[in-house]
């Protein structure tokens, strides 16, 4: 059968696809009605459209190293993996403890973070247009067009640099903590 005669199993698909289309898509279905009518049909528009934000993958390396060195000095896959129920307050506080000095000392190692915004928390400021959404989270009543103005209730955290231990060819950066035996 020829692409201008499509099987039955063919138009039942097209079919079924352009039904649940018109349901759904007011303006699909308009074009369809134009063609039932012979109508011209709406052209795409030529202008330029704007392009979508490219995405790319991100490789998973370097935050596998760094999870490596979070466990080997804090244990911190140690304690997220642990079932905390059956501890008291007082020894999940004193393991959160070590966890927290062996976690900060990596992340004052190997990274330079600094605060998104300067200002103090508590501080009131007016966000104008055109603020990079990217590193500013409006809450509350967000309502109309900027510019805003609310109270800063995060600083907000940004990595300024990042200065990861070299990887030597064949590591395999997916063994977070070797097994340990003891002889």
């Amino acid at each position: 059968m020829s692409a201008s005669q499509p099987s039955f199993f063919t138009r039942l698909t097209l079919a079924l696809r352009a039904f649940w289309r018109i349901l759904a898509d007011s303006e699909f279905a308009g074009s369809v009605l134009r063609l039932e009518r012979g109508e011209p049909t709406l052209s795409a528009p030529t202008g330029a459209q704007p392009k979508a934000a490219p995405f790319r993958e991100a490789l998973p390396d370097s935050a596998l190293q760094l999870l490596a060195l979070l466990q080997q000095e804090g244990r911190f896959v140690d304690f997220l993996e642990e079932n905390v129920t059956a501890y008291s307050d007082a020894e999940i506080g004193g393991a959160a403890r070590v966890v927290h000095a062996g976690c900060r000392k990596v992340v004052r190692d190997y990274l330079q973070i600094e605060p998104v915004r300067t200002e103090a928390e508590g501080a009131r400021l007016t966000l104008a247009a055109g603020f990079d959404a990217a590193t500013v989270r409006l809450t509350g009543n967000v309502v109309g067009q900027p510019p805003f103005t609310g109270t800063l209730m995060h600083r907000g955290w940004r990595v300024a640099r990042i200065t990861l231990p070299k990887l030597a060819d064949g590591h395999d950066v997916r063994v977070l903590a070797p097994a340990e035996v003891e002889l």
